[in-house]
């Protein structure tokens, strides 16, 4: 849940940003994904009473593993219900943040006093969202559906990416003519410390014109819109809707040891607290230190 993924895409002529939360895309739990029915291509002359195209009830993985969570058909090697042709048309940005700061912050969301208002009374620490950014990460990668600046894409999988099949059809996405987007990921220390710069090398990232603008938005037209936007998340996002502008930190960040860390969270927390805050940080680290080596440099 805390891992998150914007989607930059173009509708005439437009660029649309798309904010979303990746683990909404992947079956939990590491089961194996197959395409959600809905997004499955539509047959010629199927759709026009609604009609989608025919699941294959009861299909499994070679290795017998049910798929999840339709019985519908995988796409080989893609961790999301999206299928690739499907996903080839954004350009993704990661947004990514220590596990130290996010998962005690999405704790603290679920119990008393601010779960009354979130609505959230359960902490679960399957939500963290990292293992799922890295994987779909990985498979956008991998597929040359974003690279490093002057990269290619990655021999060993461009077999299952071509000529990719649903029970809807064929998806055809040639690798070797995919024009792969950056590798974007924007880690969140790095933009509070300098705002400006980080956003300067988003810009540039996903082909856009920087403006010092993009760093404010305290217009009563601008603030009401973000209420109503996220409405449905009241509680989550408060610090930010009740702000102004991007601007960096007032006091330097400071780097705190592990047991000063866990110091902190039983003060706030406790004990019992703290030790689950703790346990969900160690699994995540590993992956939110994949991504970071990623990230952005201003």
């Amino acid at each position: 849940m805390l891992g998150l993924s914007s989607r930059l895409t173009l509708l005439k002529g437009k660029r649309i940003f798309i904010k979303d939360i990746i683990h909404y895309l992947v079956p939990p739990g590491g089961k194996p994904a197959s395409i959600a029915p809905s997004l499955q291509r539509i047959k010629r002359g199927v759709g026009t009473t609604g009609e989608t195209s025919p699941t294959t009830n009861g299909r499994k993985e070679p290795n017998g593993q049910a798929l999840w969570p339709w019985p519908t058909e995988a796409e080989p090697g893609n961790p999301t219900v999206v299928p690739t042709e499907m996903l080839a048309r954004f350009h993704f940005t990661f947004l990514i943040r220590d596990p130290h700061s996010s998962i005690p912050s999405y704790y603290r969301c679920t119990v008393p006093p601010l779960d009354k208002v979130t609505g959230f009374h359960e902490f679960y620490p399957s939500e963290a969202g990292y293992d799922e950014v890295r994987r779909v990460f990985d498979y956008l990668r991998k597929s040359g559906l974003i690279r490093p600046s002057g990269g290619t894409t990655d021999d060993s999988i461009k077999h299952e990416l071509n000529g990719l099949s649903t029970a809807a059809g064929k998806y055809h996405v040639n690798v070797s003519e995919t024009d792969g987007v950056e590798i974007c990921v924007v880690d969140a220390d790095d933009l509070l410390d300098d705002p400006a710069s980080i956003i300067q090398a988003y810009c540039k990232s996903v082909g856009i014109q920087y403006e010092p603008g993009m760093l404010w938005w305290g217009s009563e037209e601008h603030q009401a819109y973000a209420k109503e936007a996220f409405e449905k998340w009241k509680g989550f996002h408060e610090d930010a809707i009740d702000s102004q502008e991007l601007k960096p930190r007032t006091e330097e960040r400071k780097v705190k040891s592990e047991p000063e860390w866990d110091a902190e969270w039983k003060d706030k927390y406790g004990a019992k607290a703290a030790k689950t805050i703790r346990e969900t940080v160690d699994k995540n680290m590993d992956d939110f230190l994949y991504m970071k080596q990623y990230a952005l440099k201003a």
